[in-house]
């Protein structure tokens, strides 16, 4: 009995060893494990885009991103685009083509640390790039809509906290980063290790714009009930579109752009009334 004893408190202690190493090792290396900065990079001398210039956009810190910019035919407004996790903005090239096709200005850009811009990555960083990138559109003195896909959600949602735009499009958003690294895996204190948590559901609460969110039943990255949940707190709902079977990368496929114009269109017929 007691041999079995000292075998059970053995293995436990090297369970527990183990944990412990895991959480530190979880701890230490969190950002290499939470982002996927590196990617192709597309030249926008490859696209079909003929009227968009590459800009560099001062941001906090004298850090610099790097993105593409163009402006929008009268009476359209322009598409901040906050990129995914994945690789660089400029991979998505086949979006910013059909929304200048339609007439529509955009800037999208890459965070810091991601491949077009240097600099390290953290919440803060994303933030305030996010932010900068806005302020820098502002000044041209169009009308802005707001489009976050995946990591992009949380600036997109915080930057519409905090300043005024015409609408919100939340392409597979999150609650927050820590509701889906708990999700992923609930045998880790995730809340307690995480720096960088994205509390969009906090965010989301002071949003004034209206919000359009589109999510996909077999999302396997950001499951489908973070954009149900999310659509439940928006103060100022415009629509929620659930696509069957779409995962994380379908819903440009599946004709989020035909939805989003009738979006933006609504909004921006709304933001030009006169108020009552």
């Amino acid at each position: 009995m007691k041999l079995f004893r000292r075998v059970a408190i053995a293995l436990l202690a090297v369970v527990v060893v183990a944990y412990v190493a895991v959480l530190g090792y979880i701890y230490f290396n969190q950002r290499a494990l939470q982002y996927t900065a590196t990617g192709e990079i597309t030249a926008l001398a490859d696209t079909k885009l003929s009227g968009a210039e590459e800009v560099t956009i001062p941001t906090a810190d004298g850090a610099v991103v790097h993105g593409w910019y163009a402006p929008p035919s009268p009476g359209k407004p322009i598409i901040i685009y906050y990129k995914g996790n994945s690789g660089s903005f400029s991979e998505e090239h086949e979006r910013f083509e059909a929304w200048t096709a339609d007439g529509y200005g955009f800037l999208a850009f890459d965070y810091r640390g991601f491949p077009l811009s240097p600099g390290e990555i953290s919440q803060q960083h994303i933030l305030d790039d996010a932010t900068h990138a806005f302020d820098w559109v502002k000044e041209k003195g169009f009308p802005i809509v707001i489009w976050g896909r995946s990591l992009g959600t949380g600036p997109a949602t915080y930057v519409a906290s905090v300043r005024e735009a015409d609408a919100l499009l939340l392409e597979t958003p999150f609650l927050s980063a820590v509701n889906v690294a708990f999700e992923r895996y609930p045998y880790l204190p995730v809340g307690l290790l995480m720096d960088d948590q994205f509390p969009v559901n906090e965010w989301i609460t002071k949003v004034e714009e209206p919000v359009f969110i589109a999510h996909g039943t077999a999302d396997q990255t950001i499951g489908v009930t973070n954009g149900e949940r999310l659509y439940q707190i928006v103060p100022h709902k415009y629509d929620l579109w659930i696509e069957p079977g779409a995962d994380h990368g379908d819903l440009w496929a599946r004709g989020i752009w035909g939805k989003a114009k009738t979006f933006f269109e609504d909004a921006e017929y709304a933001a030009a009334k006169p108020a009552a």
